[in-house]
């Protein structure tokens, strides 16, 4: 038995020599609530003719290589029916796919979107929002079941893998996307979903808003970074030119409402102790999948799985 607990305090160690040699995913900014509540403010793209939204943003410590991206989004699209008319169900677990593109730029003169430094596409499989809870919710609403809130749309978080894009200190990211009529490639509606009585989901798809950062700063809290046809949907009111990705000085009605997004990079090897009091939620693996939790976090660190 003795033999055995040395061989065991042997491997373990040479484990944890291997482990701290692993890099691990750190977090540089921060703007998602957690837990992720069943929904939050959005920026709709189809109801406000947009084509892109986002926000400047500063990162955290010195880590600088990004491999993750995660964006929360708002779904308020039905399997069938709609969210307006109380008749929405939803199988559990429906979901439609929809191509969503993440844009990194530099900050350029006057804080207006500068060079790109990278961007990226992928297709994602965004849940319809719940059935409708015609008797605990009105207005046909949703019912989260662990608050008891009640909710038009569905939080769900979407992560790009960026392959160790270096940035500066300082960036403008935007989230971009197409519906039926809008979007820099607009779909059409000469598609199946656009015929159906519950339309697209992506039409009904919109970029989730939070006030609060959580990891770095937000630079200026008034703005956002917006891109629509229409004048009347910028806080300025269009004074900054329609149809184009720019800076949209807010007059505060972006305060409060900015993306929530988290920026993850390649960073050094993390200990048991950085995983535990909610620290795991600030790490990734080195291929940027996200810890499940403190377990999981500390399981890593000692093995490497």
């Amino acid at each position: 038995m003795k033999m055995s607990r040395i061989l065991m305090i042997s491997s373990l160690t040479s484990l944890l020599g291997v482990a701290s040699a692993f890099a691990q995913g750190v977090t540089i900014y921060n703007s998602i609530p957690t837990p992720l509540p069943g929904n939050l403010a959005s920026q709709p793209f189809q109801a406000q003719q947009a084509s892109e939204v986002g926000d400047r943003i500063q990162f955290a410590g010195t880590a600088r290589s990004v491999i993750k991206v995660t964006q929360t989004m708002s779904s308020w699209g039905c399997e069938n029916g709609n969210w307006y008319s109380s008749d929405c169900v939803t199988t559990p677990g429906a979901t439609f796919s929809h191509p969503i593109t993440l844009k990194i730029y530099n900050v350029g003169a006057g804080n207006q979107p500068g060079s790109l430094i990278g961007s990226v596409t992928q297709t994602f499989a965004i849940p319809f929002r719940p059935t409708a809870d015609l008797v605990n919710c009105t207005g046909g609403r949703w019912r989260e079941p662990s608050t008891g809130n009640c909710y038009n749309g569905y939080a769900t978080n979407i992560t790009f893998n960026v392959a160790g894009l270096t940035v500066p200190s300082q960036v403008i990211y935007g989230i971009a996307y197409n519906t039926s009529g809008y979007g820099y490639a607009p779909i059409g509606y000469a598609t199946a979903c656009s015929a159906s009585p519950q339309g697209c989901g992506y039409d009904s798809l919109n970029v989730a808003l939070e006030g609060v950062v959580s990891v770095g700063t937000n630079p200026a809290p008034n703005d956002a970074y917006f891109n629509s046809l229409t004048a009347g949907n910028y806080c300025d009111g269009g004074a900054g030119g329609i149809g184009t990705f720019r800076l949209d000085p807010g007059a505060g009605c972006w305060i409060g409402f900015k993306p929530a997004v988290k920026f993850n990079a390649a960073g050094p090897a993390i200990n048991e102790d950085q995983c535990k009091n909610g620290g795991w939620q600030n790490y990734t693996r080195a291929d940027g999948s996200v810890f499940k939790n403190q377990g999981d976090c500390i399981q890593f660190v000692n093995t490497g799985n």
